[in-house]
């Protein structure tokens, strides 16, 4: 069946999208910096993977910085009917695998009206505040975000590495559309926000999806699904997570199209319940 096996996922504010994306931060350099290595691998990947029919695109300004969302744009534009790209800004680049957040609202102003500049759209489909930075009032950030949204910048606005109270505080503002926060087979520090994501129908996005340390050593739980089912370790990962709450739309990132091709093939893979009890016994 291919990607369409995943099913969709309707996303607030923004609307339906195949349930398995794509991750454009491995496109850019060593350490999240700079130009990627092979520019025509980039984007080779990047046409890859729409013509693989993934419909959701997941980036940031600070990838590369500005270099994701450039490469994406030079690859892409015109887009195609029915693609959506979020992006997102709230961390400040001072260097090669170095984030700080920033969300004053003047900065988060600019880095929107700079996104759309790169991606050479009107509205932004999907922006996400990357952090919650510490030392801005909450009521800043969020109400930035909100102003956005009413002048027609951005459709749809999410929150990343966020707790339910921030979410829940964040509601007072915005439409939450989606929640973009660390999750794999061994970690689960997000499982309660899963949880209120799926009872409020918010996308949850989880990054670092494919992280799951000790669970892919040689002879482990997943390897021994893996060899059982004729799948790869990367698949079995991705399929647990689409079977674990229908609000998950995982965004593998990679910069080869073979390991494209092959996380998107586990929108094919069905896990059968001793499969799952013996992932869900992983952590």
């Amino acid at each position: 069946m291919g990607i369409d096996a995943a099913g969709t996922i309707d996303i607030k504010d923004l609307g339906t999208v195949t349930r398995l994306g794509y991750g454009a931060m491995r496109i850019t350099g060593k350490g999240i910096w700079g130009e990627p290595a092979d520019l025509d691998a980039a984007r080779a990947v990047v046409r890859s993977a729409v013509e693989q029919g993934v419909d959701f695109i997941d980036t940031a300004d600070s990838y590369g910085p500005e270099v994701s969302e450039r490469i994406l744009a030079e690859t892409l534009h015109p887009y195609p009917d029915g693609l959506r790209i979020g992006t997102k800004a709230g961390q400040a680049r001072t260097g090669p695998d170095q984030w700080v957040p920033l969300g004053r609202a003047e900065y988060l102003r600019q880095q929107v009206e700079l996104s759309l500049r790169r991606l050479g759209v009107e509205a932004l489909d999907l922006f996400q505040l990357h952090r919650i930075d510490p030392k801005v009032p909450t009521a800043e950030q969020f109400g930035v975000l909100a102003d956005l949204q009413r002048e027609g910048k951005v459709r749809a606005l999410g929150l990343s590495e966020v707790s339910v109270a921030q979410v829940q505080d964040a509601e007072q503002y915005f439409t939450v559309a989606s929640v973009q926060n660390r999750y794999n087979l061994t970690d689960r520090r997000s499982e309660d926000v899963l949880a209120y994501c799926t009872a409020q129908q918010i996308a949850f996005l989880p990054w670092a999806p494919l992280d799951a340390g000790r669970a892919t050593e040689p002879g482990g739980t997943v390897e021994a699904i893996a060899q059982r089912l004729g799948a790869s370790q990367h698949q079995v990962a991705l399929a647990w997570l689409l079977q674990r709450s229908p609000m998950m739309l995982p965004i593998p990132g990679t910069a080869s199209v073979a390991h494209l091709t092959e996380n998107l093939a586990a929108a094919d893979l069905v896990l059968d319940a001793e499969s799952v009890a013996a992932l869900d016994a992983v952590a």
